[in-house]
């Protein structure tokens, strides 16, 4: 490989290449906004900073790659096995929004419990509502409530801080207990059914992986409180999306705040839509003004990595 890298940023909308400039990368780069336009790139690419636009074809047009970095922090769209096999490394973005998803999360938990997605339908339609009679009905306070957080990385963990904050009292549920077990009550996952019956937000921001796809299940949504909330920004498939819609659809779940689905963009026909006790956001917990900004500083480090002995920043492979 030369000894200045080709880079090639592949993003439909974040202009990296900008950014990477600003900050003093001097290696000769290329940006891209389609598949189209990043086929007849590949061939001179060393390094690919890439996340929606992939696709396994990838592989198969760029003979002299050695490293992706995921503008994401997911990474379960790359096919690890084959990247192992052809000597690339893949370097997840894992914590370039850590604040913007936590924050993003304890956004949906506050405007579920002060029911702001019912007073925007009131505004919208010009109606001013009136006191009401049923204290269930009303608008929740967060303190004294409790909250379960599915996966304590750098996003559940913040998460749990905002919402001490409000007084909450909060448990993560992680395969191991680690620094935060000092100040949080940390269980591992087969104490996830028990800890979300109780709960009356369940929080999830856990990576996808074959441990947690569909752990969310029609079992663990029909033991929760009838008065809870779910709340999921991690990925779609983390939850039984049919068993979810139901039990909201019958109110055997108060609400859910939802960034993510298992189809995306979500399908004009999903129920998800129009029930009244959904919030829908696009995915876009993440999005962040500073989202340029610390993808290319992963990938400054990173690249310093490249030939030398130093350690990546979140490799995964």
């Amino acid at each position: 490989m030369q000894s200045r890298p080709q880079i090639l940023f592949a993003h439909a909308v974040y202009d990296l290449a900008k950014e990477f400039v600003r900050q003093g990368g001097g290696n000769p780069s290329r940006s891209v906004r389609t598949r189209d336009e990043m086929l007849p790139a590949l061939a001179e690419t060393d390094v690919l900073v890439i996340s929606g636009l992939w696709t396994d074809t990838i592989l198969d047009h760029a003979p002299r790659l050695k490293l992706i970095q995921s503008i994401s922090a997911g990474v379960d769209q790359y096919p690890r096995a084959e990247l192992a096999r052809r000597g690339i490394r893949l370097c997840s973005g894992q914590g370039v929004n850590a604040n913007a998803v936590s924050d993003h999360a304890m956004a949906l938990v506050l405007a579920l419990s002060r029911q702001l997605h019912v007073a925007l339908r009131d505004q919208a339609s010009g109606s001013w509502a009136g006191m009401i009679a049923d204290p269930m009905a009303r608008q929740a306070e967060l303190d004294g409530k409790s909250m379960v957080i599915l996966g304590l990385g750098r996003i559940g963990s913040r998460l749990a801080r905002l919402a001490q904050a409000f007084g909450m009292t909060v448990t993560g549920v992680r395969r191991t207990p680690g620094a935060d077990a000092e100040t949080l009550s940390v269980a591992p996952p087969s104490e996830l059914k028990r800890l979300a019956a109780e709960a009356d937000v369940l929080a999830l921001t856990c990576p996808l992986t074959p441990e947690t796809e569909g752990v969310i299940n029609a079992e663990v949504i029909g033991g929760m409180k009838r008065s809870a909330y779910l709340v999921n920004v991690a990925r779609g498939r983390v939850v039984d999306e049919v068993a979810l819609t139901t039990a909201l659809r019958h109110g055997r779940l108060a609400g859910a705040g939802l960034d993510c689905f298992h189809t995306e963009p979500m399908d004009p026909a999903s129920p998800l839509w129009a029930l009244p006790n959904v919030i829908v956001t696009p995915h876009s917990a993440g999005e962040t003004q500073h989202y340029e900004r610390n993808v290319v500083r992963l990938l400054l480090t990173n690249l310093q990595a490249l030939g030398t002995k130093r350690d990546f920043t979140n490799l995964v492979i």
